[in-house]
């Protein structure tokens, strides 16, 4: 008998999340319906709760027993290995798709889906790890712990509104998962507010309210937004992770600016 996702529980949502978007041998333990999976962005905030702590963990107290640049190395490598670089192969499947080939929608659609990374794929990756590395190096263990904490969650709650604003760009059957993400209703998209915006909290009571961090971020997601739009008219899984990974690169940078 097939189920509704409405006939889900809230609780195998989020645990679909958490299988999803990390490498956690979860599904041992209990496998959630097939259609828990179509809602899986609508949590993907909380596994920033995971992502993000366990760096900012690392950020904060290993910085008082190691070498800084050091510390900052293991935090970026731990989110990497914890989502098997989920996003990271997003990112450089969307630079290599939207490097170098105009408005030719298969054709990008096409190099998005290939296993192979290109050259532009390569050198983007290079130059935002670069960038991240940068950025976190720059601030204090405390800073640099508590802007993880808010920007992993905040910028994939900022992420998922993209399945809000365009189409999906393929088909259920030609989807790298075979997974298309369903819109969300109003109590999802405040349960997806509150789990983005509550780990901002700690940051903004230490450092004070930024506007700048809120904001920045938001003005590249709608770039993003623009040049999805206007190139494959949707999105893909692979331009989620990209957009999640730029508008929290943003993020960090804002962060180190002010």
């Amino acid at each position: 008998m097939e189920i509704n996702i409405d006939q889900t529980r809230w609780w195998q949502r989020i645990f679909a999340a958490f299988i999803f978007f990390t490498r956690l041998p979860l599904w041992r333990i209990y496998q959630p319906p097939k259609q828990c999976y179509d809602s899986v962005v609508e949590h993907w905030p909380l596994v920033g709760w995971l992502t993000g702590g366990l760096m900012a963990a690392i950020l904060y107290f290993g910085g008082n027993v190691a070498p800084w640049p050091l510390v900052v190395l293991v935090a970026i490598g731990s989110r990497v290995l914890l989502t098997g670089a989920l996003h990271e192969d997003g990112l450089a499947d969307f630079i290599d798709g939207f490097g170098g080939w105009g408005n030719d929608r298969k054709r990008i659609l096409d190099i998005m889906k290939d296993s192979h990374i290109g050259t532009y794929g390569v050198l983007g990756l290079i130059l935002y790890f670069a960038a991240i590395y940068i950025c976190l190096s720059s601030l204090t263990p405390l800073f640099a712990a508590l802007a993880v904490l808010a920007g992993d969650a905040y910028c994939k709650m900022l992420a998922a509104q993209i399945i809000m604003f365009l189409p999906y760009a393929r088909t259920e059957e030609t989807a790298k998962n075979h997974t298309v993400y369903r819109k969300m209703s109003l109590k999802a998209s405040i349960i997806l507010f509150i789990e983005g915006i509550l780990p901002m909290i700690p940051l903004f009571w230490t450092a004070g309210l930024e506007t700048a961090l809120i904001f920045v971020p938001c003005l590249v997601m709608y770039f993003l937004f623009y040049q999805m739009n206007r190139k494959i008219q949707g999105y893909t899984g692979d331009c989620c992770g990209a957009l999640f990974l730029l508008t929290e690169l943003s993020f960090y940078l804002t962060m180190t600016i002010l």
